[in-house]
């Protein structure tokens, strides 16, 4: 029997009903290391958890049913698309994850996934700094090939909107990829026309939604990869602040 235990981890939770239920009930007779089996009823209400307890394995197992459903966006997965993928699971998570996880996916590519149900399942159950940190390694993921086509940009969108993630917060996440000044701006969500003032607010702001201590349950890795966020937001002010000669 397959085992996904380290790729899940532990702390299963608000995915063993719903949508995401029904499509964890795929691996249920796998061996689970850590993780306590649960039989999913696949015809399962929505979850009624309390917003704000995700446990690692309720992040890694949504990221995985979102990032399969991205890559099937067009209809079919391409070899190239698994291979960034890949790239980026190993990165961020480890060899042996990352085998276990892209068998994972293997198994999702062959059943329809609810989008529309699935974000929302996820919007209710997980908190704001959560549901960011997963839109931060979908954009990573969109991003893997250097280009981002029209495509994912509007699914990453519709992805955005159903989370119940804002413009601003999107259009902060998708800047990080690039290095200019109006990326920089774009990052703490104001214009180039704001004043000292507001750009210090905004910055107080975004490193108060950002920090990495709001994920750090959820796993190092996870909280290594906030950091890397936290550090592109401190970036972005350094670098207007700079522009500017503000103190």
């Amino acid at each position: 029997m397959a085992k996904y235990g380290k790729w899940i981890g532990a702390g299963l939770g608000f995915v063993t009903g719903g949508p995401l239920g029904a499509l964890l009930g795929l691996f249920i007779g796998s061996l689970f290391d850590n993780v306590k089996t649960v039989t999913i009823d696949p015809n399962a209400p929505h979850t009624d958890s309390t917003p704000g307890s995700t446990g690692r394995g309720d992040f890694m197992f949504s990221l995985l049913v979102l990032a399969t459903a991205m890559m099937k966006a067009d209809g079919r997965i391409m070899r190239s698309e698994l291979d960034y993928v890949k790239a980026f699971l190993k990165r961020n998570f480890g060899v042996e994850a990352t085998q276990e996880a892209m068998g994972m996916i293997k198994k999702l590519n062959e059943t329809s996934i609810p989008l529309r149900e699935v974000c929302m399942q996820i919007r209710y159950n997980m908190d704001p700094a959560a549901r960011t940190q997963l839109l931060y390694f979908l954009v990573e993921i969109a991003k893997a090939d250097g280009n981002v086509c029209t495509e994912e940009i509007r699914l990453l969108e519709q992805i955005a909107d159903l989370l119940g993630i804002d413009r601003r917060t999107f259009d902060s996440i998708k800047s990080m990829h690039y290095d200019d000044l109006e990326s920089a701006y774009k990052i703490l969500g104001v214009p180039a026309t704001a004043s000292d003032e507001e750009v210090k607010k905004a910055y107080r702001k975004m490193a108060l939604e950002n920090h990495p201590d709001k994920v750090s349950h959820l796993g190092e890795d996870i909280r290594k990869a906030a950091e890397e966020k936290f550090t592109q937001i401190n970036v972005a002010y350094e670098k207007i602040k700079k522009q500017r000669n503000m103190n």
